[in-house]
């Protein structure tokens, strides 16, 4: 790059670089304007000389670029004589191509400069993808694609409005969708590679010095800065590729390219050796439209480049908040679309085992795979039994953790103590949540001791009502009333919730809140009896809050409101009537009567004193 700007021309005015244009345009004799125009194409140059050297070199190239020799780099670049490369003509295209490459990469460095305009990088960006379009003999140039990609990922800055602007106007192209999702599985296995290098570089200089030491933990926290904000950009991309749509394959795409998606490799080959022998270009345009893709086989395919490339991004060391960004809409934006969903599972079930809110968060897609696709995972039910704490129903997706855990709850063949664990678990719970959480609790326990009878006996167990492991406890006929449900134990099973009741629901009759005292009454029903009982919908209490509680309270409708007067004004907070037979004395009244008593004395003797 240092060379090409060393060979910019000197300042010239705009409409001297207009007039090298077209001179470039008009004979070939010019063909010397075309590495003065290459100059101008920079960041430091000024908008309207890039873009008018863009406009010249965009005409002079779609003209010429269908008989241009390959990329010097290309694979498929055939095999040449040594007599054929002494031909001027040969000699001519192939500096050609190079000065093609040469502009291919000034557009990309002027597209991920951050002192671009974002007005110029749109028409940078259309003019690029034009090139993507007719710059492979009609069919999608995927390489010089690859490599705007790989720049916009590897870019030390951010370049979102360019990848804002990329999936805006062309990610509504199948062909563009399918090569991003090969380009994106590329990126993301030398992401892969190259951190798995550094940590084995940075494991294997434990002997060096201080100073080497430090110098390696900088370039560590360079390099994963950097990897995070590559991470940030593919993550960005891949899931701004919207699904595919016509999924039942009889629905047409929309195509950036004529030539459609590349079929298998056999074919693909033969086609290339029928290509170069066939001179008539009518029959080379009749073999491209027979051999186009029928939807369903599209959907195939994009379906497979999809699945490589989320399990290639997904198997990086990816940073908390991209982590989390993924596992909300991964159950959604993902699973439907894959062509193995099972392929998940180990990434699922590691972020279920992480705890906390990446725990919740992994849950919808878990679910979605163990009863959808027949994923079995035999410590399910002791994780989710573990997530349920208070910090649960403060957390941002509560919503949808409460909706999968009723129906996690749902089936009748789970065990009577499972169910009795999550009923009293979430019974303490109610201790030390907010209202709304409190709400969302006692849905969830009418739901249980609907779906399990097995567990009634926890809503009415007296003190007399002991089995015989209570009664053979030593401790437990001495001291009636104990609970022996176990909160810290994190084993359903060893928990010992059919020994207890569900006592922290009965306190919630005398809450504070009236709708938490009112709804609580609704688990006083006989619930075994299923006729006359329905379900509560989790959905409408999962995402309650303080502000929803105090709206509801507002409209709804009493039909009498309660009144406090009074026929006389009262002179004390509390009236005589409500502590009788209670005499109070107050600290210092003996000094208010003394001092009345000298008062008294004092106004006397004046009287005396005035009426002598």
């Amino acid at each position: 790059m240092a060379s090409i700007l060393a060979k910019k021309p000197k300042k010239m005015k705009l409409k001297e670089l207009k007039t090298l244009g077209q001179q470039l345009l008009s004979s070939r004799a010019h063909i010397n304007n075309l590495p003065l125009l290459l100059g101008f194409i920079s960041p430091s140059s000024p908008p309207p000389y890039v873009l008018e050297s863009l406009l010249s070199l965009q005409s002079f190239f779609t003209t010429v670029l269908a008989d241009l020799p390959p990329s010097q780099s290309s694979k498929k670049r055939p095999r040449i004589d040594d007599s054929a490369k002494q031909d001027p003509e040969f000699i001519y295209r192939t500096w050609l191509r190079s000065k093609f490459d040469e502009f291919v990469t000034l557009l990309i460095e002027v597209l991920i400069s951050p002192d671009t305009e974002d007005a110029l990088r749109e028409i940078l960006l259309d003019s690029f993808m034009e090139f993507v379009k007719l710059g492979n003999g009609g069919s999608f140039y995927s390489s010089i694609y690859h490599k705007l990609l790989r720049s916009i990922v590897n870019s030390p800055t951010p370049v979102d409005f360019l990848s804002e602007l990329l999936a805006l106007k062309y990610f509504k192209y199948i062909d563009v969708r399918y090569f991003t999702f090969i380009s994106l599985e590329k990126l993301a296995k030398a992401l892969d590679t190259k951190d798995t290098a550094d940590d084995e570089t940075v494991g294997g200089d434990g002997d060096s010095g201080s100073q080497s030491r430090e110098r390696l933990d900088l370039a560590s926290i360079l390099t994963i800065s950097f990897m995070e904000l590559s991470i940030h950009k593919i993550h960005y991309i891949i899931s701004h590729i919207p699904p595919l749509e016509g999924n039942d394959g009889k629905s047409e795409y929309e195509m950036w390219s004529g030539s459609g998606l590349p079929s298998n490799e056999e074919h693909d080959k033969k086609k290339l050796s029928k290509a170069q022998k066939a001179e008539d270009k009518g029959w080379k345009a009749e073999k491209q439209t027979n051999n186009v893709l029928s939807p369903a086989s599209i959907a195939k395919k994009m379906k497979l480049k999809f699945t490589k490339a989320w399990i290639s991004f997904l198997r990086l060391t990816i940073p908390v908040n991209v982590y989390k960004e993924v596992l909300a809409t991964l159950h959604q934006a993902v699973i439907p679309h894959l062509s193995n969903p099972i392929i998940l599972c180990d990434f699922l079930t590691k972020s279920y085992d992480i705890g906390g809110v990446v725990s919740v968060m992994a849950l919808s897609s878990l679910f979605i795979l163990m009863t959808q696709h027949g994923l079995e995972y035999p410590n399910f039910y002791e994780k989710l039994y573990a997530l349920l704490s208070p910090s649960i129903f403060m957390a941002k997706h509560r919503a949808k953790f409460f909706q999968l855990l009723d129906s996690c709850l749902k089936s009748p063949l789970l065990p009577a103590y499972l169910a009795a664990a999550f009923a009293k678990k979430l019974s303490r719970l109610s201790i030390c949540v907010p209202p709304s959480g409190e709400l969302v609790i006692i849905a969830l326990i009418h739901n249980l001791l609907r779906r399990h009878p097995s567990i009634n006996c926890l809503v009415h167990k007296e003190d007399g009502d002991e089995s015989e492991e209570d009664k053979n406890d030593s401790g437990s006929e001495k001291r009636p009333g104990i609970d022996h449900f176990n909160s810290e134990e994190s084993n359903s099973i060893k928990s010992n919730a059919m020994r207890s009741s569900l006592w922290e629901i009965d306190t919630l009759r005398h809450h504070y809140c009236p709708p938490v005292s009112r709804f609580v009454l609704s688990l006083e029903n006989d619930l075994t009896v299923r006729s006359k009982t329905t379900e509560m919908d989790i959905k409408d209490f999962s995402s309650g809050s303080y502000a929803t509680i105090f709206g509801d309270e507002i409209r709804r409708r009493v039909k009498q409101v309660p009144l406090a007067f009074y026929k006389a004004t009262p002179t004390s907070l509390f009236p005589e009537s409500e502590f009788c037979g209670w005499t109070f004395t107050y600290e210092g009244s003996n000094e208010i009567k003394e001092q009345k008593t000298v008062e008294e004395d004092d106004a006397s003797t004046k009287r005396q004193r005035i009426e002598c």
